[in-house]
């Protein structure tokens, strides 16, 4: 197996109140008889990465749901850059997402569209207005981000699944959002391009200092990625802390994800 390239260490967040960029509070989330989320909180830092993980089927795919306001909590609040996710209208709600970043699972790629009008899309559908050479430079540099410069007019199908993931952050990026969320980054993903993608969110984190919330199971990947920990067990956050400190917990639960 090849050696991992060199990582540099993430920054710590200080930690304070006003550095809150979004908070779930006591959300609970049932559909039907089967009670996804019971009374779940957390909060993310503004620069931090916080991985939320669970089993699959844990109920961390509705989470992300929640936040960007696709399911309505039936309990708790989410408040996202100062903002009642559960008190906006749609046109308030649209223009908060405009500041929320969203890397899908399956990437979500439009396989007509070259990858030039794949990041052009998002940027197009917006209030915000740019000129074709200010479009231009925006490609270009999230392509850039991503280390894929040269493949603009190259359709997804031409692409590896890497770079397929890799075009659909830059995507994301070229919105500059304050938040970006992530459902399963390395999901269908072999282990050593998986680790290219953990690298890759790093590095976003530091040029961009984002805040992330990360859904994952890959252990692999929340080492890498994680500056904190959220463990969701039985639909609450069960337990937090760094990778580390969870990795020490003795409680059986825990234990089993490092196993």
């Amino acid at each position: 197996m090849q050696p991992e390239p060199a990582l540099a260490p993430a920054p710590t967040p200080t930690v304070t109140t006003a550095e809150v960029v979004l908070t779930v509070a006591k959300v609970s989330k049932s559909f039907g008889d089967n009670h996804v989320l019971k009374d779940f909180s957390l909060v993310v830092h503004r620069g931090e990465n916080l991985v939320v993980l669970g089993k699959s089927g844990s109920g961390k795919s509705v989470l992300i749901k929640c936040i960007i306001g696709l399911l309505q909590v039936d309990e708790g609040t989410i408040t996202v850059l100062g903002q009642d996710v559960g008190a906006l209208d749609y046109a308030d709600l649209d223009r908060l997402r405009a500041k929320l970043g969203f890397l899908f699972q399956s990437n979500a790629l439009y396989d007509s569209m070259t990858v030039n009008e794949n990041l052009l899309f998002p940027l197009r559908r917006q209030w915000l207005t740019h000129t074709p050479a200010e479009e231009k430079d925006l490609v270009q540099q999230a392509l850039e981000d991503v280390g894929l410069a040269d493949t603009a007019e190259k359709l997804p199908a031409e692409l590896s699944g890497g770079q397929r993931k890799r075009i659909a952050l830059a995507r994301t990026l070229i919105l500059r959002p304050a938040i970006i969320l992530y459902d399963e980054p390395t999901t269908g993903l072999d282990p050593i391009t998986a680790r290219e993608i953990d690298h890759l969110l790093r590095e976003v984190q530091q040029k961009y200092n984002t805040s992330a919330l990360i859904i994952s199971h890959d252990m692999a990947c929340v080492r890498l990625t994680a500056d904190r920990v959220a463990v969701l067990i039985d639909g609450r956050c069960y337990a937090e802390g760094t990778y580390e400190e969870l990795q020490r917990n003795e409680d059986p639960k825990i234990h089993e994800f490092f196993v």
